[in-house]
């Protein structure tokens, strides 16, 4: 077969696979196609060059007695992801990690080893036994792993046999490999230290932290960033379901945040990064930026109001949502949009006007949303009381819609709710956390719509992530409520896939094509790798 040929049966096959593939899935926030993605354990691999996001693969339903191997993606530009498939299984009925849970990921530059600790989580079949272990596995290249005989549970120090958790694995100020463990001692929930030297024999260094209030941090992930240390950390209570964190200068003051059920809170809301549509986050860097990846979760019968905390919401396990961690000069953390999904799309939908005049009482509809949309716009209030909101599934005529509104609270204080307008109203537990209005009462506004997963961005300031069914082919709205608005600088951008193209490198068959852009296939020789509509296919 000449090479014309081998490049004629190469692109009938890529589009034969095109037709096959589903056309409505995620695109920049991931999610296998046949499955869900539980905890994410984010880990940069900086002799690869990406970031490689290990997470609990969901399947629904899960088999009965062994279940969540770890499967892995890998992207460098936060944008494309690369499924690699399942890299760490699951034991036997029996084993200690029938089933598996969260941990954590280090490289040690000493032996080139990484190594990988995890949750193992068992069928006990007596008291005697611990339901949960701290296990390790190790790779010499982050992706083919190897069991170890590590255990360490409960048993050391005296703390909780059924709840021991979440392993997370960082290098101390002293030089030390740190790692803490979600469990509880002396009828109080704590986060369990440990330190080693070599990764591989460990030492109970006793309470790291007694969480407030006895509630339960899972998924703890402790980093430095700057001059500030800090411990994120996903709130368990059913009335709460959050990440937050805490800061402080000093590892030892980290350690003192909720001392004497006293919490040392890191800004003016609690610590909160996001809504209750964003769990189990933990955080990667490259050196340059840290951006932190968590779980948006699935609603039952695609209801948007089901949110609440005796229904079992949220379902355990979604898509995988990441944002770039911003740093203030105090310290605080807020989140943002990471850098390479705006340049993500490539088309501008015409819209009726770029800005636009409100007041009481009025909207301005604008285009239905397609599967993936950037809305955009700057808004700036009359006055300190003014009240306005986004929507969207509403079109001219449209009775029930969904809609984002920024509250006014008390004071200067404003707050995101999530309400279904024409139906029940304001939904408890999905609104956002508090924040202070600006002072020149201008609002810079993105929205980022991934298929069902919306997340909303205001300024440096709020960060809000939800799951709204329904929303494509619907229009959205900006609405004023009371006082008066000035909207300016709208913008509806989409991604345009009939602008894909094929391009056949001068050297194919050489060296594999390293990635794709904007929708372009490259295809060479040796195999080929292509994304449209957002699908990746190695």
């Amino acid at each position: 077969m000449n090479d014309d040929m081998r490049y004629i049966r190469t692109i009938v096959l890529l589009f034969g696979w095109l037709a096959a593939l589903p056309l409505w899935g995620n695109i920049y926030y991931y999610q296998p196609s046949n499955a869900l993605c539980g905890d994410p354990m984010p880990f940069y691999d900086a002799n690869a060059g990406l970031f490689r996001i290990y997470y609990l693969h969901e399947l629904r339903p899960n088999p009965d007695w062994t279940f969540h191997p770890v499967y892995a993606a890998e992207t460098d530009d936060l944008v494309h992801y690369t499924p690699v498939g399942e890299v760490l299984p699951t034991g036997s009925r029996y084993d200690l990690d029938a089933m598996i849970g969260t941990g954590s990921v280090i490289y040690c530059q000493q032996d080139r080893t990484y190594y990988f600790f995890y949750t193992g989580n068992r069928h006990k079949t007596d008291d005697s036994q611990c339901r949960q272990t701290v296990l390790s596995a190790t790779s010499a290249d982050g992706v083919h792993w190897t069991k170890t005989d590590l255990l360490i549970d409960g048993y050391t120090g005296y703390y909780y046999r059924d709840d021991f958790r979440d392993p997370d694995v960082f290098v101390g100020d002293d030089g030390l490999y740190h790692m803490l463990v979600a469990t509880g001692k002396d009828g109080r929930n704590v986060l369990a230290e440990f330190t080693s030297a070599d990764l591989r024999t460990w030492t109970d260094r006793g309470v790291f932290m007694t969480t407030m209030w006895d509630r339960f941090y899972e998924c703890p992930n402790v980093f430095k960033m700057g001059d500030w240390w800090y411990l994120v950390y996903s709130e368990l209570h059913k009335e709460i379901r959050r990440v937050q964190y805490f800061k402080s200068r000093t590892y030892e003051g980290l350690k003192a945040c909720t001392v004497n059920d006293v919490a040392q809170w890191p800004d003016d809301h609690e610590g909160y990064l996001d809504s209750r549509g964003f769990y189990a986050g933990k955080t990667a860097t490259d050196g340059t930026n840290r951006y932190i990846w968590g779980w948006c979760p699935t609603r039952r019968n695609y209801d948007n109001t089901l949110v609440n905390n005796e229904s079992g919401e949220p379902d355990w396990g979604g898509t995988l949502v990441a944002h770039r961690l911003i740093q203030h000069e105090d310290g605080s953390l807020t989140l943002g949009a990471v850098p390479g999904i705006e340049d993500y799309f490539n088309a501008d939908e015409t819209l009726p006007s770029t800005w636009v005049n409100l007041s009481e009482g009025q909207r301005q509809l604008l285009a239905p949303i397609t599967q993936q949309t950037h809305l955009s716009f700057t808004l700036i209030t009359g006055g300190a009381q003014d009240k306005f909101g986004l929507s969207v599934c509403r079109d001219e005529g449209t009775e029930v819609f969904y809609s984002l509104i920024v509250n006014p609270e008390e004071g200067d204080r404003r707050k995101v709710n999530f309400e279904q307008e024409g139906g029940m109203g304001f939904i408890p537990y999905i609104d956002g956390y508090f924040f202070t209005r600006p002072a020149d009462r201008t609002y810079r506004v993105d929205v980022y719509i991934d298929n069902s997963v919306l997340v909303l961005y205001i300024n440096d300031a709020v960060c809000y992530t939800n799951r709204i069914y329904r929303m494509q082919k619907h229009g959205w709205s900006i609405n004023c409520y009371s006082g008066s608005l000035q909207v300016r600088d709208i913008r509806q951008r989409v991604y345009n896939q009939n602008t894909a193209t094929v391009t056949m490198p001068a050297d194919a068959g050489k060296q594999p094509a390293k990635r794709i852009e904007n929708g372009q296939v490259v295809i060479t020789r040796s195999w080929v790798k292509y994304n449209v509509l957002g699908v990746v296919i190695q």
